[in-house]
């Protein structure tokens, strides 16, 4: 069995891409964020692979993702207004039906459900800035 955890991680990558944009600028998705990174900006990084549903013809595994929009304020000049709305458009992009699910075929892979598991809302009010950060975990289940 196989691990698809990097395959659905860069095809949420390349949905993202692009694609979202807040006050009519694109928002950018990153693995890794680099530094001088605009704010705010989409974090895609992996939680965990699990095999689930054992059967004698094939492996399927259960591997979350979180994707995670972060924006950057002087002290209390902003709100959650930003992350609310692009972790929207995120979730629209990336929690579809049938149709719009990742194809991982070059890879070795299907992916027959994805499910929105939730949406966590923070803070943190640091010396420096206010950051406000959505987080989704995203569940994406694949047979092999």
């Amino acid at each position: 069995m196989n691990d698809a955890m990097p395959y659905i991680r860069k095809a949420i990558l390349t949905r993202l891409s692009g694609a979202i944009t807040y006050n009519s600028t694109t928002i950018n998705a990153y693995n890794t964020v680099p530094r001088g990174a605009a704010f705010p900006y989409i974090r895609v990084y992996s939680v965990s692979s699990t095999e689930i549903d054992q059967n004698a013809t094939s492996f399927n595994a259960e591997v979350i993702t979180r994707v995670e929009v972060v924006d950057r304020f002087d002290s209390d000049t902003g709100g959650e207004l930003s992350v609310n709305s692009i972790i929207s458009d995120c979730l629209n992009l990336l929690r579809t039906r049938t149709a719009g699910y990742f194809d991982l075929s070059a890879d070795g892979f299907k992916v027959y459900t994805v499910e929105n598991r939730g949406i966590t809302y923070l803070t943190d009010n640091l010396k420096d800035h206010t950051y406000k950060r959505a987080i989704m975990e995203l569940s994406v289940r694949v047979t092999e």
